[in-house]
């Protein structure tokens, strides 16, 4: 065999090797990024809050249910067992009809009340249910009768400034 044809044959040969190194390269760069993706996609499912469990609706009226909407959070005890579906406004009463998805393993009697209550002095507004006491559970459609609409802190600090201001008038009279 003359020399040529081994140079050929050997360059040949390196070529296949770097081709198969970069093949091999691209799949383990494929399937980590594959493995990743999935991984992001079960961690945001799971911290997204949407249950694969069923719930059942019940609804509640409220005077105000200002920072609460769609997708607000119900909870008992400071534990998340629903959220809110819809809301709209009572054409006959004026007064907001709120709608519950609740979790199914949850029951709750007919006399529990609902509160419209704020994670905190910045924070979000949510739903707390107080239970009641009734052995008869509320059913798919029931109604929270027994209901208190949020504190609106913007007026009570209102409140409390414009009221400072007319006492310290008054002491000056």
């Amino acid at each position: 065999m003359s020399l040529s044809r081994r140079l050929i044959c050997i360059t040949q040969l390196t070529k296949q090797k770097i081709v198969m190194k970069h093949n091999l390269f691209e799949v383990v760069v494929g399937t980590f990024v594959l493995v990743c993706a999935i991984y992001f996609f079960f961690f945001s499912f799971n911290k997204s809050g949407i249950s694969t469990s069923t719930t059942y609706q019940v609804s509640a009226k409220f005077d105000n249910i200002d920072g609460v909407s769609s997708g607000s959070d119900v909870k008992i005890s400071g534990v998340k067992v629903g959220t809110v579906a819809d809301a709209h406004i009572d054409p006959k009463s004026y007064q907001a009809i709120v709608t519950l998805d609740i979790d199914n393993t949850i029951a709750l009697p007919t006399d529990s009340s609902a509160k419209i209550l704020s994670s905190g002095l910045l924070g979000g507004k949510y739903i707390g249910i107080e239970i009641g006491a009734d052995e008869e559970m509320l059913k798919d459609g029931g109604k929270i009768d027994f209901t208190q609409s949020g504190i609106n802190f913007e007026e009570l600090l209102g409140k409390f400034i414009f009221g400072s201001e007319k006492k310290d008038e008054n002491e000056k009279k």
